[in-house]
């Protein structure tokens, strides 16, 4: 088995992976949101002290498998360091103890790498990542060869999402607040500004699009005086502009690259409208989309697991020794993972 661990953030989580077979043995979650929702976000030390609590006990639920470890894969970048670090310190605990290696996951990796839970892996892929940290397409060739071809220069989608949830007193996580209001809502209602609409710049940005729903919600005398209607209204608008937003970019690429498979992976990969939307495109360029399950769009252990079995296979190995984590960067265009 290889026992992998996520806690880039704020969801704890532990699996267990068949080396052979490849397939997913066990696999577990647990959620931090409903301690960050009263903060309207994510509290990178009390996510961390929810980690120190949460893995322990994980790891306490399949220690009668901990004789079948034949490595750890281990979430080391990109995310908060504070979170990281404590999955970081249990798999150099077992690792060390047990004797056996330490596999170091590229959290964006292991998410094109959700597409392959209880599969077997094939490239080359066109990715479109969606998550809350991170909004970009990258061509990913193999395990070791993928590169970024567009990025986003200010906010990611799911904080945008998060952002235009907290404006209108939804709640945390917004993502799936702000997808649940917009199917009631009139998605023409408010005409949004869709970013970079005549920029040749392959790259995406929210924070425009963030600031006129601000600007919309004060026209409307601010959140306290909106009715359900304003708010279906302001969603589902605003999920429109940014669909529209992700499929221009994304148009434009499909436009210069072969690949017939384009992949949507990324906690935001959940959201059933812009699911629908990119199918309809990528059928007018004669292109598959591949989806994750929905279980495992967001953060999760099975997908660190699954990349660290190609990983296992191809010996990429750290010494427990100089198992770091790496700060969370400004990813640049042309840049690899």
């Amino acid at each position: 088995m290889i026992l992998s661990i996520e806690s880039s953030c704020d969801d704890s989580s532990l699996a267990l992976t068949e080396i052979k077979s490849k397939k997913l043995i066990w696999h577990k979650k647990i959620s931090q949101e409903q301690e960050h929702s009263k903060f309207g976000g994510v509290v990178p030390e009390l996510a961390s002290r929810l980690h120190a609590v949460a893995l322990p006990k994980l790891l306490e639920e399949i220690k009668e498998y901990l004789d079948t470890l034949k490595a750890i894969a281990v979430t080391t970048n990109p995310g908060l360091s504070v979170t990281l670090n404590e999955g970081v310190i249990m798999a150099k605990g077992v690792a060390t103890f047990r004797g056996i290696s330490i596999i170091p996951v590229n959290h964006l990796k292991a998410h094109i790498y959700s597409l392959f839970i209880n599969k077997n892996t094939f490239f080359p892929l066109l990715v479109l990542l969606i998550s809350g940290g991170h909004t970009m397409i990258i061509k990913a060739k193999n395990i070791t060869d993928m590169e970024i071809l567009a990025t986003s220069l200010d906010d990611s989608i799911g904080e945008a999402f998060d952002k235009v949830a907290k404006m209108l007193g939804l709640g945390y996580p917004g993502g799936p607040i702000v997808e649940e209001k917009a199917k009631k809502g009139d998605e023409e209602r408010f005409n949004f500004p869709i970013p970079l609409r005549n920029s040749p710049l392959l790259a995406f940005s929210l924070s425009g699009l963030k600031n006129a729903v601000r600007v919309e919600i004060e026209k409307l005398g601010g959140k306290e005086n909106l009715t359900q209607e304003d708010i279906c209204d302001i969603c589902a608008s605003f999920q429109k502009a940014v669909t529209i937003h992700l499929l221009q970019k994304t148009k434009k690429i499909l436009k210069k690259e072969p690949i017939k498979d384009i992949a949507l992976v990324g906690g935001v990969s959940a959201n059933l409208y812009i699911r629908e939307k990119l199918e309809q495109v990528l059928k007018t360029f004669n292109k598959r989309l591949l989806t994750p399950s929905l279980e495992f769009c967001s953060d999760n252990a099975a997908m660190v697991g699954r990349y660290g079995i190609d990983a296992f296979e191809k010996k990429i190995f750290v010494d427990p020794k100089n198992l770091k984590v790496f700060p969370t960067k400004k990813l640049k265009i042309g840049e690899k993972l």
